[in-house]
């Protein structure tokens, strides 16, 4: 095996680590996003999607992992609370930009400031020097 295929299973390896750690407490974390928005988990991740532009609808399927059908009954409830709105899109008049609308971005907000994920056991053990290099190393993951 060369160098660089076993990098790349180290890496795969590190990954499903990581990846097993976070479904560990992430039904957990998911329930209490819902608890605290009112929403389907699935509802709040879709506004969180919106934040920074308006989407498609199958850019928003895309980004979720979902399909057509499942994101429109999606969309079409988040309409009906207020916290979406569809325009016209400028560039394609068969498609609709979905919009998060200022209380949409409340409820998010709500729940990014109330649901508080803390870290387990074993990542509040490590030592200082240990967190810095895990935060330097996951800041350069994310930049890319």
């Amino acid at each position: 095996m060369t160098k660089d295929a076993n990098s790349n299973k180290e890496a795969d390896s590190i990954w499903q680590v990581l990846v097993a750690m976070v479904w560990e407490t992430r039904g957990e974390w998911r329930r209490k996003v819902s608890v605290a928005t009112g929403l389907p988990f699935s509802r709040v991740r879709v506004l969180k999607r919106l934040l920074d532009a308006p989407l498609t609808l199958k850019q928003l399927a895309d980004m979720t992992d979902s399909d057509a059908p499942a994101t429109t009954v999606a969309v079409n409830a988040l309409e009906d609370r207020g916290l979406v709105e569809r325009h016209p899109h400028p560039d394609n008049r068969r498609a609709k930009l979905v919009s998060i609308t200022p209380a949409g971005r409340k409820l998010v907000d709500l729940a990014h400031r109330s649901v508080r994920d803390e870290a387990p056991t074993a990542v509040r053990e490590l030592s200082k020097t240990d967190l810095a290099h895990l935060r330097r190393i996951i800041e350069r993951i994310n930049r890319q």
